[in-house]
């Protein structure tokens, strides 16, 4: 069960990063009850399948296996319309251990920070780079963020 926050970035972060990797993800299935996601992050790629959200947005089930790269890129090509694209940057706070991503191409300027937290009732400070909180509005879930275009 993964169980997550998520919120806008509205200040740097950057200088607090301790990693970043590349990201490029599309996916075979969208639909709400059941994705299925195909990862390339830098020289590794998965698959990932995610049920439903809880009615709060907070947790859902997720499975995941690395497969090799070269069948990720077979399998990028036959996804739906709509890569995301984007950086991921690991950043210490407290004790937590917050995933910036920066996306690219027609999410250019959107930046998202997620915490997994291993309990619903789990406590975090929040960095200062946090802006509006996220958590559970699908808006900002990656399936359906590849299908936003700006302008």
């Amino acid at each position: 069960m993964e169980i997550e926050h998520k919120f806008l970035v509205s200040g740097p972060y950057k200088h607090l990063a301790i990693s970043s990797s590349h990201i490029v993800q599309g996916y075979l299935c969208d639909d709400p009850r059941r994705t299925v996601r195909i990862r390339i992050r830098d020289d590794e790629a998965f698959i990932t399948i995610k049920g439903a959200s809880s009615a709060d947005g907070l947790s859902r089930y997720e499975w995941e296996k690395p497969i090799d790269v070269k069948e990720a890129h077979e399998l990028l090509a036959l996804c739906l319309p709509g890569t995301i694209d984007k950086h991921r940057h690991i950043v210490p706070w407290e004790g937590h251990e917050w995933e910036v991503d920066e996306f690219h191409g027609h999410l250019e300027g959107l930046t998202l920070a997620e915490l997994e937290v291993e309990s619903a009732d789990t406590e975090f400070k929040k960095p200062p780079f946090l802006g509006r909180e996220v958590t559970g509005d699908p808006q900002y879930y990656n399936s359906q963020l590849r299908k936003t275009r700006k302008g």
